[in-house]
């Protein structure tokens, strides 16, 4: 279902996405600073690109820069020292919810949390998209650039092996 949102503002999308985007790097990484980064990130993303968004799905759109922002982060990361952004450069998010909210609602046990790090990433990237996001696998072909049966495989095998992780010898 491409939602058309041809009135969108970047404060809606901050309203109504930015804990999704919180929870899916949340889950990507295990580090809350390193999620409200990224949401920081793929808010000003979503705020340069607004003006060239061109109506079709507009969930696959902002998965995409989502997507892109995660994989920059990573590469940075690997690249330099982390250092924090200048004062004042921050967004500031009206309705950000608070850490205990945050937590409330991307509360996985830890085991879950610590058997998605190890899944290879593009499996992590699908099974989270599907399971904690709650996108359809149509919307997580057009984000991730891949066909939708590659998308089914790839939740398919990353659910497997996270059920192999999880399941205790009895």
């Amino acid at each position: 279902m491409a939602e058309h949102h041809p009135t969108l503002s970047w404060e809606d999308v901050a309203h109504r996405y930015g804990r999704k985007i919180y929870t899916f790097a949340y889950r990507l990484t295990g580090d809350p600073d390193d999620a409200a980064d990224l949401v920081q990130d793929v808010l000003l993303r979503v705020r340069k690109g607004l003006d060239s968004y061109t109506p079709g799905s507009f969930e696959g759109w902002l998965w995409r820069i989502t997507r892109n922002a995660f994989l920059d982060g990573v590469r940075k990361k690997k690249r330099r020292p982390t250092t924090p952004l200048p004062e004042g450069d921050h967004v500031s998010l009206g309705s950000s919810p608070s850490p205990d909210e945050v937590l409330a609602s991307v509360r996985l046990s830890d085991d879950v949390q610590s058997a998605l790090l190890k899944l290879p990433y593009d499996f992590r990237e699908a099974v989270v998209l599907c399971d904690v996001v709650g996108l359809t696998y149509e919307e997580i072909a057009e984000a991730t650039d891949v066909p939708v049966g590659t998308v089914r495989s790839r939740i398919h095998r990353g659910r497997s092996m996270l059920r192999g992780m999880l399941t205790w010898p009895v």
